[in-house]
């Protein structure tokens, strides 16, 4: 079983992948709503490590470890988060009919029972992570 969402940005996929490229821009968006994120290493290449903090809403600090698996600009970008709980998120970027980015987001736990138990906190946030995003790209067109 995978979470599966998709969205429609309006701006073209670059733009839309340069949000996931800098880490900077990356930390501002990155998780469910009421998230920040401190990023310890950030290394946006294929085998690259990814470690941050995602700091709470509830005050509380998540570790995070994650390592990029696949890199192909303005296309795809496959993440594997080697922390527990252990998964495998794969976006998708492709351009639709008018000059848009439809994202296409799938998560796949390795762990059947965990994903199942996961269910009700990973859809909505899955959810949120793309409002961010959409939310990042247009104000990055804007400046």
């Amino acid at each position: 079983m995978s979470f599966r969402t998709s969205r429609e940005i309006p701006a073209d996929p670059a733009s839309v992948f340069a949000a996931f490229a800098d880490p900077v821009r990356l930390a501002t968006w990155w998780g469910p709503a009421g998230f920040t994120n401190t990023f310890e290493t950030c290394e946006f290449r294929i085998g690259g490590r990814w470690r941050f903090v995602m700091h709470g809403p509830d005050g509380k600090g998540y570790r995070n470890e994650s390592a990029f698996r696949e890199i192909e600009p303005g296309k795809r970008i496959v993440i594997e988060h080697v922390s527990h709980p252990h998964y495998v998120l794969a976006i998708d970027l492709e351009t639709t009919d008018s000059g848009g980015t439809r994202v296409h987001w799938e998560q796949t736990f390795e762990n059947p029972k965990a994903e199942a138990g996961l269910a009700s906190i990973v859809v909505p946030a899955n959810e949120q992570n793309l409002d961010r995003l959409s939310a990042e790209v247009l104000h990055g067109q804007a400046t």
